[in-house]
């Protein structure tokens, strides 16, 4: 039976599951902020001893840092390209699992700053966005720290289990400006 592979790097923590009929079948994670590029390889090997046949992947797009966006976006495109199958992205927030009616989701976006978008009955409707929590009322901060800002007491990392019920993205979500400029610009 054909599978969806699933990656998100858009946090610290690489996630990595399988889907078959839209149920989650396996799923795995590494924390690191710095180890996208190690646990991939590692994960989705340990995805392919469970599934081999995966007909399609899916990728967080974002928003988060260029680095760990571009490791896991890179891997996907390859292990896609390598097998000629299809590769969609889809905003990470979205896969952040709450059962509140309305809620704001949100990741660490570093220097004191989230990633956040609102949602209502589990579909977004506004966002994503960057800013510091004290401007983001009722946020759910993901992550090291979670519920620090406390609204969905449920809520979790990037979570594989809700991947295909996500909207498709195409490009990557970098919400800042890149902090590389060329020379002349300094």
């Amino acid at each position: 039976m054909s599978a969806v592979l699933a990656i998100d790097t858009s946090t610290s923590r690489t996630s990595v599951g399988l889907l078959t009929n839209n149920k989650l079948i396996w799923s795995a994670h590494e924390d690191g902020a710095t180890a996208h590029g190690e646990a991939l390889p590692r994960l989705v090997h340990k995805a392919l001893e469970i599934n081999n046949e995966i007909s399609q992947v899916i990728v967080g797009m974002g928003p988060g840092p260029y680095t760990g966006l571009r490791a896991g976006i890179s891997f996907a495109q390859a292990f896609a390209w390598a097998r000629n199958i299809e590769v969609s992205g889809f905003c990470s927030l979205d896969a952040i699992a709450c059962t509140a009616p309305e809620y704001i989701a949100a990741t660490d976006a570093r220097r004191k700053e989230i990633y956040w978008a609102k949602y209502i009955d589990g579909k977004r409707v506004d966002g994503p966005h960057v800013n510091v929590p004290a401007e983001v009322s009722g946020a759910v901060f993901v992550g090291e720290g979670a519920h620090k800002y406390g609204l969905c007491a449920e809520a979790t990392y990037p979570d594989v289990s809700v991947f295909h019920l996500l909207a498709r993205v195409e490009l990557p979500m970098y919400l800042r400006r890149p902090d590389a400029v060329p020379t002349l610009e300094r």
